[in-house]
């Protein structure tokens, strides 16, 4: 068991390592490390790493702000659906939903197969949207900032509402949204994003603070792991190519959403 546990919070340190080589990434890592590694509740989870990438994504956006690499702007014009969708997801939604969800023949959805195999899901799409090649890469960074206010604020509902149901922070959902929506540069777009993914995930986890008995020596020891993580990511980040590890990692993000799809149903 002690060897399990060991397991588990050096994965916290991949954790931060990933938010602080591609911006993104940790949330995809969080839930399957708490489920199945350190034995946590699905739904219990989702809130535990709402928090823990949230403190992990607010240390790193404050490299970026030092770089002046934060559209405040943009920011507040994507955050304040997102932050209203995911308190309200969390607060109300998620404690609502009935367990079991529901049941086809013999086999019995329950809330936390449900919540894993959705988690699944958003980890293939993350995937795609990581091992693709993307032409944001190559925008002009000296081009002026256009706003499509409807569609940013669109984003952001529904970027808020995913992060409430499965804890992921969205960034792979995020940073698109930033660069063709709004036209920031990449790295601009990056450290606006994780301004957002920490200020949204920490205000989505106040609404599970008095619905959830929270472990905090174990959560607070998780998230220092992760933090120390981020900032060799950040160090890592300037000798490996960017590029071609966002590709690997959308490869491995692939296989383990097939591998958590596969456990859940095989469950049944």
């Amino acid at each position: 068991m002690d060897v399990v546990i060991l397991l588990g919070f050096s994965a916290a340190i991949l954790i931060g390592v990933s938010l602080g080589l591609i911006g993104g990434g940790g949330s995809i890592l969080t839930v399957p490390v708490l489920v199945y590694i350190l034995g946590v509740d699905p739904v219990l989870a989702t809130a535990y790493s709402l928090f823990v990438v949230g403190s992990t994504s607010l240390v790193g956006a404050g490299t970026y702000m030092k770089k002046g690499l934060v559209n405040y702007k943009t920011a507040v014009v994507f955050a304040i659906p997102s932050f209203i969708a995911v308190f309200l997801t969390r607060k109300f939604m998620v404690p609502a939903l009935p367990d079991p969800l529901f049941s086809v023949g013999e086999a019995i959805i329950t809330k936390n197969i449900g919540i894993m195999v959705f988690f699944a899901i958003i980890m293939l799409a993350a995937s795609i949207s990581m091992v693709r090649n993307k032409k944001c890469l190559d925008c002009d960074e000296n081009e002026p900032i256009r706003y499509n206010f409807p569609m940013i604020a669109l984003e952001g509902s529904v970027v808020g509402v995913i992060t409430g149901i499965v804890g992921a922070g969205g960034g792979f959902l995020i940073i698109p949204a930033l660069v063709i929506l709004a036209r920031l540069p990449m790295k601009m777009a990056v450290g606006t994003s994780l301004l957002i993914i920490a200020a949204k995930s920490l205000i989505g986890f106040l609404g599970d603070v008095s619905t959830q008995t929270i472990d905090w020596q174990m959560l607070l020891i998780f998230t220092g792991l992760s933090i120390v993580g981020i900032f060799m990511g950040s160090a890592l980040s300037k000798k490996i190519n960017e590029k071609a590890l966002k590709t690997g990692f959308g490869w491995f993000v692939l296989v383990m959403g097939v591998y958590i799809i596969g456990k859940e149903l095989m469950a049944l």
